[in-house]
């Protein structure tokens, strides 16, 4: 009688255990298949199909004929539009655009931004990285960009977009995860990294 009921347990273990084998075994199987899949088609699009950047690089200055402006939008005090015009929040006008006239609007600020192209307000971040002469940077940076950062410029559609892009805090914007490099330059359109501050 015990002998049966021991037999019976390990017929029940060896059982369980020969499913969870062949779970094992299948699931193995299937990873590395879809990890050679997905290698492939990597390969594939890296050496066949480059990414094509959508950037249209425009000039952005005042005597194009505009009639709306897209602007960084978030900024409390300060906004930058397309045309890379800094202006007051109470200076835009109802076409999105900065009111040109205004005292203290201005055309491609770098205000608060350091030689490396790394700015304390994001507003001139952005403002500073429309200048026309930034163009041959950007598409260097472009060029080079890392496989995760092609991915996400790569959704960009003209200077504009990618400047507000750019100039947007990032990982390389952070050290230990959770303090900035240099608080008084953490939006950057420059490939550098802002500078590492003693802790």
């Amino acid at each position: 009688m015990v002998l049966r009921r021991l037999l019976r347990r390990r017929w029940v273990l060896g059982v369980v255990f020969g499913f969870s084998l062949i779970y094992f075994l299948t699931s193995t199987l299937k990873q590395e298949e879809r990890s050679t899949r997905d290698r492939t088609l990597l390969e594939a699009r890296e050496s066949d199909h480059p990414i094509a950047w959508k950037v249209k690089f425009t000039l952005g200055n005042s005597s194009r004929q505009i009639t709306q402006c897209r602007n960084s939008i978030q900024g409390k005090s300060l906004l930058t539009d397309e045309l890379g015009y800094v202006c007051e929040r109470k200076d835009l006008l109802v076409n999105g655009c900065c009111n040109v006239n205004a005292p203290r609007s201005g055309q491609y600020m770098c205000k608060s931004c350091l030689p490396n192209g790394c700015c304390s307000v994001y507003e001139y971040c952005v403002s500073c990285c429309l200048q026309p002469d930034k163009q041959p940077l950007l598409e260097h940076f472009l060029n080079r960009a890392a496989e995760g950062f092609r991915n996400l410029f790569t959704a960009v559609e003209d200077h504009f977009e990618l400047c507000l892009a750019k100039c947007r805090t990032s990982s390389q914007s952070v050290q230990h995860e959770n303090t900035y490099r240099n608080p008084q330059a953490k939006y950057c359109y420059g490939e550098s990294p802002p500078e590492l501050l003693p802790i």
